[in-house]
């Protein structure tokens, strides 16, 4: 039962998927673009900025290395500035229209994140999945930010849902949702690198002292 429930599930996020791409032509652009534009930029190994003696200055440095996988569309299209996730490499607003609503899954009696999204990548329809499917909560807004805004923000608990900096270097390295970004599924640049660098980034930013960008 459960088996055919799970099918007919993914038949149905398949069909909207399917209606959306149809419906909107922004869709049909952003998903025809061409497979040389996918390829993702690596990232620096941490190792890399230890030669650089000033310690505010192999933070910063760090921190601007990482904000290639922070400011990618990968993150950003989970941490709109509004209550409208965009979506794609081009980061269109959300087709069909959803938003966030009170707990980052939807809003009540409309829409839910998890009519489409279910727990792993559907390539067929390009439906993205992950178990934690969910906008970022509205105070961690990145898009229009500047990558220093977003150093500042990650860094204050008010901001980033209550972590220390272990909670949040652990979070960067070891959460399945964060480890999405690298395996995104049909039609979508991996964030660069592999989650292994990106937190290794983050932890030499956080051991030379966490200082961030100007701006």
């Amino acid at each position: 039962m459960r088996l055919v429930r799970t099918g007919a599930m993914a038949l149905l996020a398949g069909c909207l998927a399917a209606v959306a791409v149809a419906a909107y032509p922004e869709l049909q652009r952003a998903y025809a673009a061409p497979e040389a534009t996918r390829v993702a930029n690596g990232l620096k190994p941490a190792a890399d900025f230890a030669k650089i003696k000033n310690r505010e200055e192999r933070a910063v440095a760090l921190f601007e290395e990482a904000g290639k996988v922070l400011q990618s569309p990968r993150c950003m299209n989970c941490h709109p500035a509004g209550d409208r996730p965009t979506q794609t490499d081009k980061m269109i607003p959300h087709q069909p229209l959803v938003v966030r609503g009170e707990a980052g899954m939807g809003a009540p009696g409309g829409l839910a994140c998890t009519t489409c999204h279910h727990e792993a990548n559907f390539d067929p329809a390009r439906v993205p999945g992950n178990p934690k499917w969910q906008l970022a909560p509205i105070e961690m807004a990145w898009q229009g930010r500047s990558l220093g805004q977003i150093c500042t923000q990650i860094k204050d608990p008010k901001l980033n849902g209550g972590k220390t900096m272990a909670q949040l270097i652990h979070h960067m390295a070891e959460d399945e949702l964060v480890g999405w970004g690298w395996n995104p599924g049909a039609g979508r640049t991996p964030a660069p690198g592999t989650q292994k660098q990106f937190g290794e980034l983050i932890k030499a930013w956080a051991e030379a002292g966490a200082s961030c960008p100007k701006g």
